[in-house]
């Protein structure tokens, strides 16, 4: 809870590196990222060759409300336990209204530093602070086994497959990389975060495609910063999906590997945890954000609304799982667009 990055990926490796070592920690990251990355890819392929098809248009129209409820439900999760002041609940709407009205990916890093830097300021008299609580919602570990993954992928031409330029990886892998040590709060903080970048700075896919992939990536059984493989692909083919996807899980990961000898220190740490008590609020309010940033690409009508109801009410009230939440308001899109 104390390092940035998915939550259930980095405690997999470390338990293959406590098990077998580095190998163990490599065998275990792949074997926890691997299905929801082949599944991605093969939507993602899908998407790109027929996503202007009236019938998957009214699909994803479905999808987006649905996604916009997920992340309210896990904001609102993580906020029930972390805002447990007017302090916390101040920093966390700052937070919000910072990356609404300025946005980008340096105003995020200054989000995360100066909430740090007021959360040492204001609670580092306490006697501790309450430990980042882990979220269902945001971090889900794959639950099927993929019995074949030589797959034909001729069929998809949307992607340039096998392309492969240099420049352009080593630029994919210094950009995801980046993000990835700034993941404190789960993968949803991801979309503003990185929306920025791939969609303004380098034009690597329209508005409606992130957005589209943040769908995708809800689907798949895995985490959601997958959703890096739909970017990857559509830049740079099979070989930028693969790129894209190391970058965004592999720091974190061998951070957690690199500083499991000095947790017990970590873990006691007033400075640390008086500084992460700042930056959690922060995180909330990031990704309640986030949630405004999908929201707005919704179709401006009332189904909209209803599917988003719909799908908040079953996620808080009977704890529906987003893989189920996200198909089900696909096919209601369907038939009410």
């Amino acid at each position: 809870s104390l390092l940035p990055g998915p939550i259930a990926v980095n405690v997999s490796t470390y338990v293959g590196y406590r098990l077998r070592g580095h190998a163990g920690a490599l065998v275990a990251a792949v074997a926890a990222i691997l299905p929801a990355f082949v599944l991605i890819v093969l939507l993602s392929a899908a998407y790109f060759r027929w996503g202007q098809l009236p019938v998957v248009n009214k699909l994803f129209m479905g999808f987006i409300p649905a996604v916009t409820a997920v992340i309210v439900a896990a904001a609102w999760s993580m906020s029930r336990k972390s805002l447990s002041g007017l302090r916390e609940a101040g920093i966390a709407i700052a937070a919000c209204a910072a990356l609404l009205g300025i946005g980008g990916f340096y105003s995020t890093l200054l989000i995360i530093v100066g909430a740090g830097v007021i959360g040492w300021l204001l609670f580092r008299k306490e006697p501790g602070a309450p430990s980042r609580p882990g979220n269902k919602l945001a971090e889900s570990k794959p639950g099927f086994n993929v019995n074949a993954m030589l797959v034909c992928t001729a069929p998809f031409s949307g992607v340039p497959w096998w392309s492969f330029d240099p420049a352009l990886i080593t630029k994919l892998f210094a950009v995801f990389a980046g993000i990835s040590v700034m993941l404190f709060g789960g993968g949803y903080v991801f979309i503003p975060l990185i929306q920025e970048i791939v969609v303004s700075e380098h034009q690597w896919v329209t508005s409606q495609e992130f957005i589209d992939g943040i769908a995708l990536g809800q689907i798949t059984p895995g985490p959601i910063l997958v959703s890096a493989a739909f970017i990857g692909l559509k830049v740079a083919g099979l070989a930028g999906a693969v790129v894209a996807t190391v970058a965004i899980f592999a720091p974190p990961a061998m951070l957690m590997v690199a500083a499991s000898g000095a947790f017990e220190r970590l873990q006691h740490s007033s400075a640390l945890q008086a500084a992460l008590h700042g930056v959690r609020p922060a995180v909330i309010g990031m990704i309640f954000a986030a949630a405004v940033v999908v929201g707005r690409t919704s179709v401006p009508a009332w189904y909209s609304v209803a599917i988003f109801a719909v799908a908040l009410y079953a996620l808080a009230r009977f704890r529906v799982e987003a893989v189920w939440i996200i198909p089900a308001a696909g096919l209601a899109g369907m038939l009410i667009y």
